[in-house]
């Protein structure tokens, strides 16, 4: 038969095996809130890239630069 300190220890060890598990569980799911994260920014500047290179050429447009002779 276990004695008790047996038993704590076992329970000790489930325990802690428990809690690593959330924790690796709770790491893996910040690890991709921050992989999205970088996703939408990286995004967001290629949007932003885009707007301005489209603003200067209206820039270029308005102002007759573009045009060839």
């Amino acid at each position: 038969m276990a004695s008790n300190t047996e038993k704590m220890s076992y329970h000790a060890g489930e325990t802690k095996g428990q809690a690593q598990e959330k924790a690796s569980g709770m790491m893996d799911r910040a690890a991709g809130a921050a992989q999205s994260a970088k996703e939408s920014v990286a995004e967001a500047g290629g949007q932003m890239k885009a707007k301005a290179q489209g603003a200067a050429e209206s820039v270029k447009d308005a102002t007759g630069i573009n045009k060839s002779n």
